[in-house]
C-alpha cells in the first residue's frame, strides 16, 4: 500500500456535523476500493472506522481514524473526524496533517452548527474543500433547499458540479455539470443546461484566460473547465457542491474522482516550514524521499495490550522500519521497530513510509503528540498542533480503594493519548480535577479508563477553592502553658490581625520591645502562624490577605522552647481569626465568550442572571466577544449551558482572575452546605 509517488497521495479530513454519514461514507469508499466485502453500518457497530466499544456505544464517532484508499494508483488517506463538539481536538489534529477536505451536510437538515464549524477551521487554515450532499435517498431530503442552505452561510462560491436525480425515494443518481453528455432526464435538461452555464461562469471569474474566452463567446473545452475549476479550487475561489447517498453507494465514486482531481496533493499545497529547535528562521521542509527526516506525531492512542501507537504524517525523507530517529522536543533518541499503515484498527507492516503520507508506530519511549521526528544531525521542530482549551471541568475520584493506586498512572496516559483533555490537582479542596470540551467528552474519557487499564472513576461536580479572609483588625491572646515531669512547656503570644487588600496575600510582622518574646523564638511564631493559615474558622478554608503582628508576649527561662511558642502563635492566629469578622473569598474567573449576533442579548442576561459583570464588548465577523467577570460557583456547569443557550454556535475561554468577597446571603448558604457536607461524612 506504499505509495512512492509523493504527487500521487491525497490527505483529506472527512468533516460535518454530527450524524451527516463520514462514517458511513468511509465504509463506501473502502467497498469501492474492494478492500471490505460488504459495507457495515454505525446502527450495527460493525464499522472499520468506529471500532472504539464506546462508538459502538453511542453510534457516534469519538475519535479519528485512518481510512486509507487506493484508486488509479493513487492513495487517499481519508481522516474520519468526530461530528460532536465534545472532540473537537480530534478535528483540530486531523486537520494539521491534510491538505483537503469534504464537508458533508445532511440533505435533511441542510447546514447546522457542526457544518458551520467545520467551514469555519477550514477557512482559518486555508483548506481547499468539497461539500457533499449526502443522505440524498432519505425522507424529506431536498438537494435545493440545502444548496440554498449552504450558499446563503457560506457564500455563492460554493457551486454545484452535480445535479442529482429525483430524491427519497426515488433518488435515481447524479448527472454530473462537467460532463453531462451521458443519459440527461428530460424533466432536468433545462436545469442542467441553466446549472452548467452558472458553473463555467464561476470557472472562468476565478481565471483570467477563461474569462477572456467566455466573454468573447468562445465555448470552454472540458478540460479548460476541469484545469480551471481546480485552480479555483486550490484557490479556494471556488468549493465543489456534490450530491449522493453513501447507505445507497450513490455519488461516492464521483466524490472520489473529485477529491483526485480537485483537492491537492502535498505537492500542491503550500510548503511546510520548520525551524532548529534553537529557534531561528523557519525554512521549507524537502519534500523529497531522499532529504532528511521531518516527521510531526499527531495522535498517540494507549492500549493496554499493544502499547502506546503513535500516528504520524512524514513532510519530508523517509521514516524506516528498524531504524533510529532523534525526537527534537524531548532531545532524545528513538529506537523504531516496525512501522505501520493503519485503516481503523487495522495495522498493515511496511518497510518504510514516504513523505506525505501517513503511518504509525507502536511503542515509543519518550515521544508523544506533537513530537517532531527527525535525524539528530539534521534536528528540526515542526509546528505543533494548537489544541483547543477545555473548560468543563469535573472532580475524578477513584471508586475504590482498588482503583486508587491505577488513578494517576492511568490518568496520565489517557491525557497523553488525548492532549485537549487537562489533569490538575487543588489542593485547598484536596480533590483531582479532570477538564475537557464537555460532559460527553469526559464520561467517555472515564469509560475508556476502565475498559483499557481496569480502573473505575467517579466523576462529580468540583468543590469551590473558597478563600478565607478578616474584614475588621482583632486581637487574640494565647498562653501555651503545660508542665510534665521534666522541662514544661511555656510559650505566651499576643496578635494583632489586620486585613489587606484583596490578593495581597499574607505579612508577618513585629512590634516586640524589651526581649518579652526573645528574638529566636520570634520564627516559630510566625511558623505556627503559616500553618495556621491552611485552615480558616469558618469553614476550613485557606486564609489570605491577613497581616500578623506580634506585638506582646512572654517566656519562661527553663520552660520555653520554639514549638511552644509555634503553638502558641497558631492558637493565637485562629483566634484572632474568628473575632475579626471572618467572610469568605470566591474566585472570579475572567470568561471571554464569542458569539452569534443573535445571541448575544440572551447571553448576556443569562451571564446577569450568574452574578457576572460585563466588562467589555467587541464585534467580531457577524458576532460578537462579550468579556465577563464571573464567580467560578455559577461556570461550574456553563459548558453545557451555553451550547444549550446558543445551540452550539457560541465558544468561550476561562481563566482565573481574582478572589472576591461572597455577598452575605449566597455565603451563608455555602456554608450551610458544608456544614450539611461534614455531617453527612460523619454519618
Amino acid at each position: 500500500m506504499a505509495i512512492t509517488d509523493i504527487g500521487k497521495i491525497r490527505n483529506v479530513a472527512l468533516l460535518s456535523h454530527s450524524g451527516s454519514g463520514k462514517t458511513t461514507l468511509a465504509e463506501a469508499l473502502l467497498f469501492n476500493a474492494k478492500v471490505i466485502n460488504r459495507m457495515g453500518n454505525v446502527e450495527s457497530g460493525n464499522t472499520v472506522s468506529d471500532y472504539e466499544p464506546e462508538e459502538a456505544k453511542r453510534a457516534s464517532s469519538i475519535q479519528t481514524s485512518l481510512i486509507p484508499c487506493i484508486s488509479n494508483g493513487h492513495k487517499v488517506n481519508f481522516l474520519d473526524t468526530p461530528g460532536y463538539g465534545d472532540f473537537r481536538g480530534e478535528v483540530v489534529s486531523s486537520l494539521r496533517v491534510v491538505e483537503g477536505a469534504v464537508i458533508l451536510v445532511s440533505a435533511i437538515s441542510s447546514v447546522e452548527v457542526g457544518t458551520e464549524q467545520s467551514w469555519n477551521m477550514c477557512e482559518e487554515r486555508g483548506i481547499p474543500r468539497i461539500i457533499f450532499i449526502n443522505k440524498m435517498d432519505r425522507d424529506n431530503a431536498d438537494f435545493h433547499r440545502s444548496l440554498d442552505s449552504i450558499q446563503s452561510v457560506f457564500g455563492r462560491k460554493c457551486v454545484p458540479v452535480q445535479i442529482p436525480i429525483g430524491a427519497a425515494q426515488d433518488f435515481k443518481g447524479i448527472v454530473s455539470l462537467l460532463d453531462p453528455s451521458g443519459d440527461v432526464p428530460p424533466e432536468l435538461k433545462e436545469e442542467v443546461d441553466a446549472a452548467r452555464e452558472r458553473l463555467i461562469e464561476s470557472v472562468a471569474e476565478s481565471d483570467d484566460e477563461l474569462a477572456t474566452k467566455f466573454l468573447e463567446g468562445e465555448e470552454l473545452t472540458g478540460g479548460e473547465l476541469k484545469e480551471g475549476l481546480k485552480k479555483a479550487v486550490l484557490s479556494g475561489d471556488i468549493v465543489p457542491v456534490l450530491a449522493g447517498s453513501s447507505t445507497q453507494n450513490v455519488g461516492v465514486e464521483e466524490l472520489q474522482s473529485a477529491v483526485l482531481s480537485y483537492l491537492p496533493s502535498p505537492l500542491e499545497a503550500p510548503k511546510e516550514e520548520a525551524a532548529a529547535p534553537s529557534g531561528g528562521e523557519q525554512k521549507e521542509v524537502a519534500q523529497s524521499p531522499d532529504a532528511p527526516l521531518a516527521a510531526l506525531v499527531f495522535k498517540t492512542t494507549a492500549d493496554p495490550f499493544v502499547g502506546k501507537l503513535s500516528l504520524f504524517r512524514v513532510y519530508g525523507g523517509t521514516f524506516k522500519a528498524n531504524s533510529e530517529v532523534w525526537d527534537a522536543n524531548q532531545e532524545q533518541s528513538e529506537r523504531i521497530g516496525q512501522v505501520y499503515f493503519l485503516r481503523g484498527k487495522n495495522q498493515e507492516g511496511t518497510s518504510e513510509v514516504g513523505p506525505g503520507d501517513i503511518g504509525a508506530v507502536a511503542k515509543l519511549a519518550t515521544t508523544v503528540t506533537n513530537d517532531t521526528l527527525c535525524q539528530q544531525d539534521h534536528t528540526l521542530l515542526l509546528d505543533p498542533v494548537a489544541y483547543p482549551a477545555g473548560h468543563y471541568t469535573m472532580a475524578v475520584s477513584p471508586k475504590s480503594t482498588d482503583d486508587l493506586d491505577k488513578m494517576s498512572s492511568s490518568l496520565a496516559r489517557i491525557v497523553e493519548e488525548d492532549p485537549s483533555l487537562r489533569l490538575s490537582r487543588e489542593s485547598s479542596t484536596n480533590e483531582t480535577l479532570l477538564s475537557g470540551m464537555g460532559d460527553v467528552h469526559l464520561e467517555t474519557t472515564v469509560d475508556k479508563v476502565k475498559r483499557k487499564f481496569g480502573t473505575e472513576l467517579v466523576l462529580q461536580l468540583p468543590k469551590v477553592p473558597y478563600r478565607e479572609t478578616i474584614t475588621t483588625v482583632s486581637r487574640a491572646e494565647y498562653k501555651h502553658k503545660k508542665q510534665t515531669g521534666g522541662h514544661g512547656q511555656y510559650g505566651h503570644v499576643l496578635l494583632r490581625l489586620e486585613p489587606r487588600d484583596r490578593d495581597s496575600g499574607f505579612e508577618f510582622g513585629r512590634e516586640i520591645v524589651g526581649g518579652k518574646v526573645p528574638r529566636e523564638y520570634i520564627p516559630s511564631v510566625e511558623k505556627g502562624v503559616l500553618k495556621a493559615l491552611s485552615e480558616g474558622s469558618l469553614a476550613g478554608y485557606p486564609v489570605v490577605d491577613v497581616k500578623a503582628v506580634l506585638y506582646d508576649g512572654s517566656y519562661h527561662d527553663v520552660d520555653s522552647s520554639g514549638i511552644a511558642f509555634e503553638i502558641a502563635g497558631s492558637y493565637a492566629f485562629r483566634k484572632g481569626m474568628s473575632e475579626g469578622n471572618p467572610i469568605l473569598l470566591e474566585p472570579i474567573m475572567k470568561v471571554d465568550i464569542t458569539v452569534p449576533d443573535s445571541f448575544t442579548g440572551d447571553v448576556i442576561g443569562d451571564l446577569n442572571g450568574r452574578r457576572g459583570r460585563i466588562i467589555g464588548m467587541a464585534p467580531q465577523h457577524g458576532g460578537t466577544i462579550i468579556e465577563a467577570d464571573v464567580p467560578q460557583a455559577e461556570l461550574l456547569r456553563y459548558s453545557a449551558d451555553l451550547r444549550s443557550l446558543t445551540q452550539g454556535r457560541a465558544s468561550f475561554t476561562m481563566e482565573f482572575s481574582h478572589y472576591e468577597g461572597v455577598p452575605p446571603v449566597i455565603g451563608q448558604k455555602v456554608l450551610e452546605g458544608i456544614q450539611r457536607e461534614k455531617e453527612g461524612a460523619k454519618a
